[in-house]
């Protein structure tokens, strides 16, 4: 069997230059991928001016990483910030970082349907980094899948893809740097270049001059957080009267002893919690998966209208626009499907959910086109603030 590329060109076959399966099958969490013009001729919607504005709102989730070169020291700064900062930081070794910006600017949620051979509730968000010349944020390994896309500039990346990497964390840094890094791969990439990385490969981005990268991480949550919120949530909804028991109790042998008698009824007494339910844990898991770990939500509002006004205004061209905090994902259940909108779920026929998780807008047609169910779970929502009415006569609609 010939040997897998580790650098491919994308051209003819933008963005992953070979059809998803095949790259799912032979990359996708087992080896890196260096994809030369993923988007060809790619032009940042971003500029580093606009990405500054942003660091400095409240609600944004930025950081700010410079690295003193001589002493090899790293200083990592919180937002929001001050705009009189920046002029500050001076021309070179230092990098701003902002979470979540596809949730503020579309034109970068515009990206995320070119990743739409994954899950979209495996895509957590589009973090904008950028850098001065000889910024970086350090020698470092994620536990997450993440596809770093230069938009602007050019940034030098390497990878140790060799079979034992050393993965100690260096202790005198607030930063969760490599105390060793010995790369076996380099490159340069420039715009339209995509870097795919699975979780557990060292990597280190250091600018080449003052770029732009956009980094497509994945939501993979750690098996110590999935069951601490699943327990969690069976806790708080576990009957009271769900209780150890030993009704078939015999005269103990040794009182001190805890016996093989006593661990199964330990066990009779967990699985009364139906923790092996597969649509209680379904219905747990899209709840979990459809929240942002961020603050951001969407919040109720709206200007008064009743369901038969904005009923007749979806039928004179307005839109429903959903919120960009508002994640959805939807199941098949036993009856139907299962919606899940941030953190909430909602009972509708299968068509309704795939075509409400799909749509980022909701027009009078693809509204009149659902059940009455799934227009009673849209207009709630509406209600809840994941939606707003965009009347056609706006700017913005």
């Amino acid at each position: 069997m010939a040997r897998l590329p580790i650098d491919i060109d994308a051209a003819g076959k933008p963005p992953l230059g070979m059809p998803a399966a095949n790259f799912l099958r032979n990359y996708w969490q087992k080896k890196p991928l260096l994809i030369r013009n993923a988007f060809p001729g790619f032009v940042s919607p971003i500029s580093p001016e606009d990405l500054a504005g942003l660091a400095c709102e409240e609600a944004a989730l930025s950081r700010i990483v410079t690295r003193q070169r001589a002493a090899d020291a790293w200083t990592l700064r919180h937002g929001p910030f001050a705009e009189e900062l920046f002029p500050t930081l001076g021309d070179h070794d230092w990098s701003l970082l902002v979470q979540d910006v596809d949730k503020w600017d579309a034109d970068i949620a515009a990206l995320l349907p070119a990743f739409s051979f994954l899950p979209r509730w495996r895509i957590d968000d589009v973090m904008v980094s950028f850098a001065a010349p000889g910024g970086s944020v350090g020698a470092h390994v994620d536990q997450y899948d993440v596809f770093l896309l230069q938009a602007q500039g050019h940034r030098r990346w390497q990878i140790d893809v060799s079979k034992d990497p050393s993965l100690a964390f260096r202790d005198d840094v607030e930063l969760k740097l490599l105390r060793e890094f010995h790369p076996t791969h380099d490159w340069v990439l420039g715009p339209g270049d995509m870097l795919y990385l699975p979780p557990g490969v060292p990597h280190h981005g250091v600018a080449e001059d003052a770029c732009l990268t956009f980094s497509i991480g994945m939501r993979a949550p750690a098996a110590a957080e999935l069951l601490g919120d699943f327990v969690d949530t069976l806790s708080a909804d576990a009957d009271e009267a769900l209780r150890y028991r030993d009704a078939d109790l015999a005269p103990a042998a040794d009182p001190n002893e805890i016996d093989a008698a006593a661990m199964r009824r330990v066990l009779e007494a967990l699985n009364a919690l139906r923790m092996n339910d597969p649509d209680r844990l379904g219905d747990w898991f899209g709840r979990f998966i459809t929240l942002y770990r961020s603050a951001g939500a969407a919040m109720p509002g709206g200007d008064g209208r009743s369901r038969i006004e904005i009923e007749w205004d979806l039928q004179q061209g307005a839109t429903l626009q959903r919120h960009p905090w508002t994640r959805m994902a939807w199941r098949k259940a036993a009856r139907g499907a299962r919606l899940y909108a941030a953190g909430q779920d909602h009972a509708m026929p299968v068509r309704d959910a795939q075509r409400v998780a799909a749509a980022d807008v909701v027009d009078g047609k693809a509204y009149a086109a659902l059940s009455e169910a799934g227009r009673d779970v849209v207009f709630a929502l509406l209600e809840e603030g994941h939606y707003r009415l965009a009347l056609p006569d706006e700017e913005d609609a």
